[in-house]
């Protein structure tokens, strides 16, 4: 007996924010190589060696996050869609991801010798903070159970990229780097979108569950968010203490620790706000992208729109 194949129907939409989200992250498409990073070889060349060395250390932790996540982190979450359109919104999701782990690539082939990317590329898969980073998450789409695996996409997209923006913010504060900032910038929001879209989603499954289930799967978050925190603050020193830029990034890990938490639908877990941070990096998330006006609304500061400014009170309005 044969199964008949259901077509997807965009005209039939079970969850509204399926099509909201499929919307945004099609406004937002990009591609690297509609920046013109050559322009920022001058500025690279007047960077001192250590933070030279710190940058690439930095993007090639980047470039294995998104790698995961492309390869191994959406695939997991398909694994429990409710929707077909849901899925539809996981493809792209997954295809941004590659993009934005290439986008690394374009970045190290313009500002490095062949050499220099062979050793951070040495670098990156076999750092031992690096890898714990990368082998918790990975171990959790691999084994967890579906909404354990949601918790830790969303510590991906919302907390542990940022560790690595620190630094091009930064950078672009004091006016240096502007177009590897607007890859940077680009990416930015695409991991609001998706980490504000798969956090709506577990907190559909989360308060469908018991209340003793419930308490047992926040206080295993919370657990994980602080083991990651931990493995997350030495990786920080590693990169920064040379610079002198740890404390700071110590606060952005906080403040973004609590952007995670609160896309899951829980509490802080720390006392940092966007008011502690530092406002150079917080200029540099909430500005638009500068001036490459590809198309009509991709590269010249293009909207955040509906889904990347909902708060938990906005999906509440959804959830059922």
């Amino acid at each position: 007996m044969t199964t008949n194949y259901k077509a997807i129907n965009w005209n039939n939409i079970e969850d509204m924010i399926d099509k909201l989200t499929w919307e945004k992250l099609v406004e937002q498409f990009w591609t690297d190589t509609r920046i013109p990073l050559s322009n920022d070889l001058d500025d690279w060349a007047r960077l001192p060696k250590n933070e030279k060395d710190m940058v690439g250390k930095v993007f090639g932790g980047l470039t294995l996050l998104d790698t995961l996540q492309s390869q191994d982190g959406v695939q997991s979450l398909k694994q429990s869609i409710r929707t077909q359109h849901e899925e539809a919104v996981y493809n792209n999701i997954q295809f941004m991801e590659s993009m934005h782990a290439k986008s690394y690539s374009a970045i190290f082939s313009t500002l490095n010798s062949k050499m220099e990317i062979d050793e951070i590329f040495q670098w990156t898969n076999t750092n031992e903070l690096l890898q714990i980073k990368a082998g918790t998450i990975n171990e959790i789409y691999h084994t967890g159970t579906d909404l354990q695996r949601k918790v830790a996409s969303v510590m991906l997209e919302s907390f542990l990229f940022y560790s690595g923006f620190f630094a091009p913010l930064h950078y672009l504060g004091n006016n240096k780097l502007p177009n590897v900032a607007e890859i940077i910038k680009l990416i930015l929001r695409d991991e609001s979108v998706h980490g504000t879209y798969i956090g709506y989603k577990f907190q559909i499954a989360y308060n469908q569950l018991p209340d003793n289930e419930k308490e047992e799967l926040k206080n295993w978050t919370y657990d994980l968010l602080f083991k990651l925190y931990q493995n997350e603050v030495k990786y920080a020193e590693y990169l920064y203490d040379e610079i002198g830029w740890t404390e700071r990034v110590k606060v952005f890990l906080r403040y973004n620790a609590n952007k995670a938490l609160q896309n899951l639908g829980f509490d802080p877990l720390f006392p940092d706000t966007a008011n502690d941070v530092d406002p150079v990096i917080m200029n540099g998330i909430s500005t638009g992208t500068s001036n490459h006006d590809f198309f009509s609304q991709v590269g010249n500061g293009y909207l955040l729109g509906m889904v990347e400014s909902m708060e938990n009170d906005d999906y509440e309005k959804w959830t059922v």
